[in-house]
């Protein structure tokens, strides 16, 4: 089972920025897509960003396009979501995946394995 580890959540202000990162174990070789995901309380788990691990064809949510930035470190099996301009809209449980496919629109239903999750608060 791949495992994935999370980091970089915390509390913002509007207009700041966050760094989340996401390592997993060496088996995501087997996985063609890494992402991130969001939920909200009372929310449906939402696609963010999703990046193909093997050419680095990117997915955005129109939410964050522009603000958000997803990236990869092939080597680490580790990818990062850059998260500039947070909203408080933007406030959420954000979870890091894998999945074999990357779906247009992004789907959980994909989804192979889940980080625990890391909370990001933006409010002022």
């Amino acid at each position: 089972q791949v495992q994935l580890a999370e980091s970089g959540g915390g509390s913002v202000l509007p207009g700041g920025s966050l760094r989340l990162s996401c390592t997993a174990s060496e088996d995501t070789y087997r996985q063609k897509c890494m992402g991130w995901f969001r939920q909200a309380p009372g929310m449906e788990r939402e696609g963010v960003a999703a990046i193909y691990t093997s050419g680095d064809k990117i997915l955005y949510a129109d939410s964050v396009k522009g603000r958000f930035t997803i990236s990869q470190d092939k080597t680490k099996n580790t990818i990062f979501l850059q998260m500039n301009s947070l909203q408080p809209e933007d406030t959420a449980m954000y979870y890091c995946a894998v999945s074999s496919y990357c779906p247009t629109p992004l789907s959980a239903r994909v989804v192979t394995y889940w980080g625990q999750g890391t909370q990001v608060t933006v409010s002022s």
